[in-house]
């Protein structure tokens, strides 16, 4: 019989991938609502500079490397059954590791993402290969050239584990809600009711913001708070608005776009 333990490093490393694309696959089936979309299917299909099959492949591939590295991480930290036993009663422990790992992630993320954009070698060689996608969609979140991904992602995500103290069984829940977030950022939908878009103010619109030209180096704060772009000066205000062929437009503020 397989322990405990090992069964949640495992269900750690696999249940976020499993996740992504559940939760891609529902916003795909609801990307034939116009009403609701931030870019029309035909902008999609025009402004994009990459194929769907490449981008499902670079997922891929960037999902094989973050289960190898989380399988070492959670065979070289190990595992306290007695702490996870403890930590299971404690909602302000449960709560804390949360917060913690949100704030070094961002943060990770933020400053390593910055840098590709005004690294001109990182932005041309690396980061420009998540930036052929446009118009952004859910299953295309994690589409990053392969050393992008294992710096952004893979490291940001051992920090954040590390750091916050997580046992493998809260990272089970903590990478899967990350995971879903990071999907919902890159849904090009704005749906009524979005539990996201109203907790967080980085949300689908705001990440379609940096996706294009003009927010190019505004927005680099992700998957979860805005403060290291409003702290630092890189946040772009915008106004949702609709479009007149149906849909919505993240336009941002007239001095801004004015730039």
């Amino acid at each position: 019989m397989i322990g405990l333990s090992v069964s949640d490093e495992l269900l750690g490393t696999v249940a976020p991938i499993v996740v992504y694309w559940l939760y891609s696959g529902i916003y795909v089936a609801l990307s034939s609502l116009e009403s609701y979309r931030l870019h029309s299917k035909a902008e999609e299909e025009e402004k994009n500079l990459v194929s769907k099959i490449a981008v499902v492949k670079g997922v891929l591939l960037q999902q094989l490397v973050q289960a190898v590295v989380a399988i070492i991480l959670f065979t070289v930290t190990g595992s306290d059954d007695e702490a996870d036993k403890a930590q299971e009663f404690s909602l302000l422990v449960l709560a804390r590791q949360f917060v913690v790992a949100m704030i070094v992630l961002d943060t990770w993320q933020y400053f390593m993402h910055r840098y590709m954009h005004h690294n001109k070698f990182l932005y041309k060689h690396i980061h420009s290969q998540h930036h052929r996608l446009i118009v952004p969609y859910a299953y295309g979140a994690l589409y990053n050239h392969p050393v992008e991904g294992l710096i952004l992602d893979t490291v940001g995500g051992a920090l954040s584990f590390l750091i916050s103290g997580m046992s493998p069984r809260t990272s089970i829940f903590f990478f899967s809600f990350a995971t879903i977030k990071t999907v919902d950022d890159h849904c090009g939908l704005c749906l009524p009711g979005n539990l996201f878009h109203m907790v967080f103010k980085n949300n689908s619109a705001y990440h379609d913001v940096h996706h294009q030209l003009y927010g190019s180096k505004y927005n680099f704060s992700q998957p979860f708070f805005v403060m290291w772009d409003r702290i630092l000066g890189t946040y772009m205000p915008y106004s949702l608005e609709k479009r007149e062929d149906g849909g919505f437009e993240a336009r941002p503020t007239k001095e801004f776009k004015d730039d």
